[in-house]
């Protein structure tokens, strides 16, 4: 078994802005597990709002080096179960590793990773395109370049219902709004009957992560759903989150990959809550293996890939936010050579 790193920069096509940070590129580092002739994919970012640095994932994968390469585990659960005690304080680092194992095993069974898991994507949800903070001329640009079904506005200025009310006037397309912690409960509160009325499905992350009190305000008196980002970060916050939230957003690189993720989801749906996973702004190698577990979901936020100009792998492509998997075993990603 070979423990491989590949480094990109990722550009962006167009500025990308939310509540808390803007940027034109993107550095990832993609793993790869190579055992023989099949080799595995995975993937995180860099994002300074959590402080992860590629070389700083590199410096953990590295700690874990001998343990992953002697190949003594039977799946991509036992792996990480015997990497995260190395892992555990950078779960950007375990995700890329997890991913790579994932697709590496059910490359080797000759399955798609789906297949693999007992799963049916016949009742996929559709995808959303996120638009980034900008403009309200650039905005609407930004969705006349890729007609959609749904998508997801950034928000956390101090024009947020301007800015949806002309939006509306371009499309008919459903709505997701996500303020990235920039709103008060007041805030939440007054504006959600008025987005409800311009097709808004739900909020994504009103407050601060650390309002609770904010929370549970909003959770009773708001008029449409909220979906916690910020405030679910790992396994136990899924329970944190009930009663303050209606569902949680995953994200695989926050909770250190499918495999802690598959375990949130199935508490999130025992809990009675709506379950979604979103991504960062990340190749086709991220992406594809966030594509396995669409069968388990409600809500899907996995436009990273088509987010970039120079992605370097293909895997999952799409058609008007349906997901169409690649013909290959495990996610279907492939790194270009």
């Amino acid at each position: 078994m070979q423990l491989i790193f590949h480094t990109f920069d990722l550009q962006l096509r167009h500025t990308f802005t939310i509540a808390h940070d803007s940027r034109d590129i993107q550095p990832t580092l993609i793993v790869e597990l190579k055992d023989n002739e099949f080799s595995g994919f995975g993937e995180a970012t860099s994002n300074p709002y959590y402080g992860v640095t590629i070389e700083n994932m590199i410096v953990s994968l590295e700690n874990v080096r001998t343990l992953v390469e002697e190949g003594n585990y039977s799946s991509a659960e036992d792996l990480w179960e015997k990497t995260h005690p190395f892992l555990a304080s950078n779960s950007f680092a375990q995700c890329a590793l997890d991913e790579a194992a994932h697709d590496l095993f059910a490359k080797k069974k000759g399955e798609r990773l789906y297949e693999n898991w007992g799963l049916s994507i016949q009742n996929n949800p559709l995808t959303n395109f996120t638009i980034g903070i900008d403009t309200v001329e650039k905005m609407v640009s930004k969705m006349k370049e890729l007609p959609w079904p749904i998508y997801k506005i950034k928000l956390g200025t101090d024009e947020d219902l301007r800015i949806v009310q002309e939006l509306r006037k371009d499309t008919d397309a459903i709505f997701r709004v996500d303020a990235n912690c920039a709103w008060t409960a007041e805030q939440a509160i007054q504006l959600a009957p008025e987005l409800k009325k311009l097709g808004v499905e739900f909020i994504e992350q009103p407050l601060a992560a650390s309002d609770i009190e904010g929370m549970k305000k909003v959770f009773v008196e708001s008029e449409l759903p909220v979906i916690a980002d910020e405030s679910c970060i790992v396994e136990s916050d899924v329970k944190n989150c009930h009663g303050l939230f209606h569902g949680v957003n995953i994200k695989l690189t926050k909770c250190g990959g499918l495999t802690p993720a598959k375990r949130m989801i199935a508490e999130a749906k025992n809990l009675g809550m709506k379950t979604m996973v979103g991504c960062m702004t990340e190749t086709s190698v991220g992406i594809s293996a966030i594509a396995h577990l669409l069968p388990l979901l409600d809500y899907v936020d996995m436009d990273g890939s088509l987010l970039i100009s120079n992605d370097p792998a293909s895997g999952v492509t799409f058609d008007f936010g349906r997901v169409l998997y690649a013909n290959r075993n495990g996610t279907g990603a492939v790194l270009h050579s």
